[in-house]
């Protein structure tokens, strides 16, 4: 594939949190690999967070710091490729007319998880490319412009996605017979989070220096229930892990939860739950990838509306924890049609399906692990989801 100029958006400064970093940051680092001359945009018109202070700040200062000092350990010659506006319109990394020079002459424009304000000078790349990470929550306004029902700021939105040019989810079943998922308006090509396999080689650790223990990073459930669609109503998490409440007391090794948000941790610990704050481990990119390295297994559940939807969503998180060579135990969201899930990974839907899936990577623990490698390698490499990526997103 010859050279080509990209932009991709994200969240990595305006959340400047482990997870989030991992999310963006792997496009940008597995396109440059490829051989691209890419540029990193983030441009939300919103306000960062600030975790010093725990809460939304308009300067975004100490994010646009955080944000260089993280790209420049990930890869030297991603030193100079990002800008970052914050709520004030302050701008940092490359100036306003190097990023609009830039934009114009893209081949493609990627806009991932409807991160970026998007500008006319974005649109002026040769072809503009939306990736929905959220699925069910991206469409849910569908219906409702459709009927004529939508609110004026709901119908910007849709409207603002039709302008793109082709458009890709996580949602791998997306059309299929008992996904919910509105398929109105948009032709939805399935895609992968990509994986830079190389960044997780060397955090890699034997079986015996890690800790004996499942754990997982999430967030407990967004302040409010979202729109309900096709009688799936969009909640986090909180609803799946209350089905596995009684968990703990059916699994040989402990459960370690580390979460954000207005967590039950009395509720969760009476029943056998070890909690931690999710920010002690995820205040990095490097400790988070450390402290998923260091789990002999990854356990969770997915948001309601992925499960209830049949979406066949699957988490950055765990193809992380699989890049590292742990394996996961995760609730099904229907991926299992499309990744295996028997050694590895390992896909539950019930109580008793998730206590046995424990039962049996605890049997075999390095088959496990080099299974969790090998699944990573096949079906989330950066070089080989990517690939695929540009290809579909420029036909046409």
């Amino acid at each position: 594939m010859s050279s080509l100029r990209l932009v991709v958006t994200g969240l990595a400064a305006t959340y400047p949190f482990g997870g989030v970093f991992w999310d963006y940051a792997q496009y940008l680092l597995g396109l440059h690999r490829l051989g691209h001359d890419v540029l990193y945009i983030e441009d939300t018109g919103k306000w960062g967070y600030d975790p010093r202070a725990c809460t939304f700040v308009e300067d975004g200062s100490y994010n646009a710091q955080h944000l260089a000092r993280q790209l420049a350990l990930l890869d030297p010659a991603l030193r100079d490729r990002w800008f970052y506006r914050d709520a004030t319109g302050q701008t940092f990394g490359r100036t306003w007319e190097d990023v609009k020079a830039f934009c114009s002459s893209a081949d493609l424009f990627i806009h991932v998880s409807a991160s970026c304000w998007m500008r006319e000078e974005y649109f002026a790349a040769r072809r503009v490319a939306f990736i929905d990470s959220d699925p069910m929550y991206t469409q849910s306004s569908i219906p409702p412009y459709l009927d004529g029902t939508i609110s004026d700021e709901a119908r910007t939105r849709v409207d603002m996605l039709r302008e793109h040019d082709v458009f890709f989810t996580f949602a791998e079943n997306i059309g299929a017979p008992d996904c919910l998922i509105p398929t109105e308006l948009f032709h939805w090509i399935p895609t992968r989070q990509p994986v830079v396999l190389e960044c997780f080689e060397k955090a890699v650790r034997p079986l015996a220096d890690r800790r004996r223990v499942l754990t997982t990073v999430a967030s407990w459930e967004p302040t409010e229930s979202g729109p309900v669609v096709h009688g799936v109503t969009y909640r986090g998490k909180s609803t799946e892990f209350e089905r596995f409440i009684d968990l703990p007391a059916h699994s040989p090794l402990p459960l370690e939860l580390a979460l954000s948000g207005k967590v039950p941790v009395d509720r969760l610990q009476a029943h056998g739950w070890q909690v931690r704050d999710a920010y002690s481990i995820s205040n990095d990119p490097w400790v988070y990838r450390d402290y998923l390295a260091q789990s002999l297994a990854e356990w969770s559940v997915a948001k309601n509306a992925y499960v209830a939807s049949h979406s066949g969503w699957f988490s950055c998180r765990t193809a992380c924890y699989l890049a590292l060579g742990v394996p996961a135990i995760v609730q099904d969201t229907g991926f299992s049609r499309s990744i295996p899930s028997h050694e590895g990974l390992l896909a539950f839907r019930t109580l008793e399906e998730a206590s046995a899936a424990i039962a049996h990577v605890l049997s075999a623990p390095e088959r496990h692990a080099r299974a969790a490698r090998a699944i990573a390698a096949e079906y989330f490499d950066a070089r080989r989801v990517l690939e695929r990526f540009i290809e579909q997103a420029l036909a046409g």
